[in-house]
């Protein structure tokens, strides 16, 4: 059974809040704070003002000053803190990972037998041959070349249940840090020291890697651009003073530049992007970007392979079906020799049934045969004994290589019975020796629970979705209708599945794809969207930008939703914090200036105090609103499946409105406080 997302930590609790108040007084060095131009701004200005206070070179009382210099650096340090918050919740597990890496020794095999030589995991290198036993921990990401083990994931998944990995198939990768718990695998490096699987996840978890996505680049684009805009515009207000017989002080128009750019959305930037990042581990979902998290908000199709992805992906031989005057053993045992070199559950199921059935005898490789090995273009694989040549495959393409006259007897009755073994959504593979046609194996899968429902939530979600198998258009349909997907591409190739996406992407739409196999990983580099199950191969893992630790491929639906999530958080925050300037603006220009324009007292509304309570009572709510903001956040806006023009009303109501109402009452009973307890 999957893990289901595990409640986070309090938000607020000991341990998350005193390290993240340590980190934001360490984000105060300036290499760390100009990543954020917004809040480097408001740092310089801060600073400037402390120099000004500390040299008695300010203006206005010095309460006041002291003040502002207090407030200023607070805003700083929220913004700090609310990023090392969004940080902090990713690091309890990264020092689990580390815990677990710092526990990784290798049994390097040295070439002669299985001797090997005991090493630390992190002196590996790619293409070294090491030896796991039970109860090993497995040393560095790789491929199972020999053995087949059962394998405890959960350090890496949180699924306790374990893993088969063995050899050959889809099935074959195996990541640091798990355990073999029973049997033994012999295990080829496929990573460089540090850039393994784990690595990666414990960067991901704190954040460390993560980059700025388009959206946030563009939007910062957009903050520093608004920021220039007040600064050219408060650098001005000193001439107009000075037309007007007046003067207005630097700290007054260092405060009033700071209450007027984009503070509150500028300090919250990242952390909502960090906690987008952590909700998605919090599902069992690591994402190699944030680019891919946010393009999952925004899918509109999704392809899935059927085999491993929408089926439980074990299939087995579950009978022989032979041709008219070919005996049923003689087509088992055709089938068998032509299984013996597949290492694939599917080729020893073969192996299996004949064992079963027809009392074959257990036997090695013959001497002098040659393996005709399986690939996605001829579709085949066998055994060559001589001049024997038995092979099994996928109808078409054996009728093909077997030279058999397609409206012969033979090819007719072969895809009759093909047919019903598709027809009742099972997997027909055509047997043939030398050319002669001798029947079909009926190989059974099983769609994995809850698919149709699955799929009936991404349709409420606008999310169309493919089905990609390399078996018959019978089968595939059975296997369609049955899960619920909207479509399917039969007898796909890699070749196909790339151009089904690059078709798609063409028409403007984002696509998703989910695979678990080598074949899978061209498609999966290709899509917006590429979700590697973990229980597939290296390749898959390598190739797609998101790896589903619970192998779940119905899991695109929180991923979908997590990825909304993280856009509708930022644009709702966004507006929030541009309607806050534009009320700030209304709010405090007025109070400010009616010393020196006495008309504008028509304005003044709130009937602030003095125009140094004003400034004061903006400058600290602009300072508290931060913190106050940052559950939000963290926890993100609640996506409800919904057109994308009524969530924009809903944000701009809610949002929006919220963003205009709130400076003014805010400020006002700032105000009253700070007038009260004569603080200006």
């Amino acid at each position: 059974m999957s893990r289901t997302a595990s409640p986070p930590a309090s938000m607020f609790s000991a341990a998350l809040v005193v390290p993240a108040l340590a980190d934001s007084v360490a984000k105060l060095d300036p290499r760390q704070l100009v990543r954020n131009p917004v809040m480097f701004t408001t740092g310089v200005i801060a600073l400037l003002l402390t120099v000004l206070l500390v040299t008695g070179h300010g203006t206005g009382s010095t309460l006041f000053q002291v003040q502002l210099v207090v407030w200023l650096w607070l805003t700083v340090l929220f913004g700090n803190f609310a990023e090392a918050l969004a940080e902090g919740r990713g690091k309890a597990q990264a020092a689990s990972l580390r815990d677990t890496k710092s526990q990784l020794w290798a049994k390097l095999l040295l070439g002669v037998g299985d001797t090997y030589e005991k090493v630390p995991a992190t002196r590996l290198q790619v293409d070294e041959l090491v030896l796991v036993e039970t109860g090993d921990l497995i040393p560095a990401d790789g491929e199972v070349v020999a053995g087949v083990a059962s394998v405890n994931e959960a350090a890496i998944t949180g699924e306790s249940a374990p893993v088969i990995r063995e050899a050959g198939g889809d099935r074959s990768a195996v990541t640091a840090g798990t355990r073999v718990i029973s049997d033994w695998i012999k295990v080829r490096i496929t990573q460089e020291p540090g850039q393994g699987f784990l690595d990666r996840m414990i960067a991901l978890v704190e954040g460390a890697s993560r980059q700025k996505t388009p959206n946030e680049i563009a939007l910062t684009i957009l903050l520093v651009g608004l920021t220039i805009i007040f600064l050219i515009a408060v650098s001005t207000i000193p001439g107009l003073a000075a037309y007007s017989g007046g003067s207005i002080g630097v700290p007054l128009l260092a405060a009033l530049l700071i209450t007027l750019i984009p503070t509150t959305i500028a300090a919250l930037l990242s952390a909502i992007g960090i906690a987008g990042m952590d909700r998605l581990v919090r599902f069992n979902v690591l994402a190699k970007s944030g680019r891919a998290v946010e393009a999952a908000g925004d899918i509109d199709v999704l392809l899935l392979d059927k085999t491993g992805t929408i089926t439980l992906g074990d299939r087995h031989a579950t009978e022989f079906r032979p041709l008219s005057g070919i005996d049923e053993r003689t087509l088992a045992e055709a089938a068998y020799l032509a299984s013996l070199a597949d290492e694939t559950p599917e080729g020893r199921s073969v192996v299996a049934l004949a064992q079963e059935r027809y009392g074959i005898e257990s036997q090695a490789m013959p001497e002098g045969a040659e393996v005709i090995p399986f690939t996605s273009q001829t579709r085949l694989s066998g055994l060559r004994i001589g001049e024997r040549r038995l092979e099994k495959g996928a109808v078409d393409s054996l009728l093909k290589a077997s030279g058999a006259a397609p409206d012969g007897p033979a090819a007719i009755e072969l895809r009759r019975i093909t047919d019903e073994i598709a027809r009742s959504g099972g997997t027909p593979l055509a047997v043939a020796e030398n050319g002669r046609l001798l029947g079909a194996l009926h190989l059974k899968d099983i769609v994995k629970a809850g698919m149709r429902e699955r799929f009936a939530q991404l349709r409420a979600m606008g999310i169309r979705t493919v089905m990609i198998t390399g078996d018959n258009p019978l089968t595939a349909a059975s296997i369609a209708a049955e899960a619920g997907v909207d479509d399917f591409l039969a007898e796909a190739t890699p070749e196909d599945k790339l151009a089904l996406i690059r078709k798609e992407q063409t028409g403007g739409r984002l696509v998703a794809m989910c695979g678990d196999g080598t074949n899978d990983a061209p498609a999966l580099a290709q899509s917006d969207v590429g979700i590697a199950m973990n229980t597939g191969t290296q390749a898959a893992r390598e190739a797609g930008n998101m790896v589903d630790l619970d192998s779940d491929p119905t899991k695109l639906i929180e991923v979908v939703g997590l990825g909304k999530q993280l856009l509708m958080t930022r644009g709702a925050l966004t507006t929030f914090s541009i309607a806050n300037d534009v009320a700030k603006y209304f709010a405090i220009i007025p109070a400010i200036f009616v010393a020196l324009y006495p008309t504008l007292g028509a304005l003044n509304v709130m009937r602030l105090g003095s125009s140094e309570s004003a400034i004061l009572s903006a400058i600290i709510f602009n300072a508290l609103i931060i913190p106050l903001l940052v559950p939000l956040a963290l926890k993100g806006v609640r996506y409800r499946p919904a057109p994308a023009g009524d969530i924009l009303r809903r944000n701009l109501a809610v949002y929006g409105l919220g963003g205009l109402l709130a400076p003014f009452v805010g400020i006002k009973l700032i105000d009253l406080a700070v007038t009260g307890l004569h603080l200006a």
